[in-house]
């Protein structure tokens, strides 16, 4: 539920001005922190399934937000790469989402926000390990 709310307090931030959902932005905001990757890498460490991500990426790329190319690795992989567009997009829009991490943190001690942020990863990991035992 919190993330959720986190979600939509930071989508407005980008719906309004420019036209993006959750999850574009999600797509966005992986390519843009982590550099070029597959859609089914964005996927698992976006946390979202592979029909939203496809879904997303095939608006980006008809908005010339994204770019995809055959991995020369493997050629059935395709890699994805923000545009200078979507390079602008994210670089506007990622310390906007940064405030708002920091109103939401506020008032929380610096040990507060490290043991927050230590208890989502211990959790994050316990929730990748049991999805790995199904």
């Amino acid at each position: 539920m919190v993330s959720n709310q986190v979600s939509n307090l930071i989508a407005s931030l980008y719906r309004d001005r420019f036209g993006l959902s959750i999850w574009q932005w999600r797509v966005i905001a992986m390519l843009g922190a982590g550099g070029a990757r597959t859609a089914q890498q964005v996927a698992m460490q976006a946390a979202m399934d592979k029909m939203t991500v496809s879904r997303a990426v095939s608006g980006l790329l008809k908005r010339g937000l994204v770019v995809r190319s055959t991995s020369p690795k493997d050629r059935r992989e395709q890699i994805l790469k923000l545009t200078k567009t979507g390079r602008d997009i994210h670089d506007e829009i990622a310390p906007l989402a940064l405030e708002q991490e920091k109103v939401l943190l506020q008032g929380l001690s610096s040990s507060e926000i490290d043991q927050l942020f230590r208890l989502l990863d211990e959790l994050e990991n316990r929730a990748i390990a049991a999805i790995a035992q199904d």
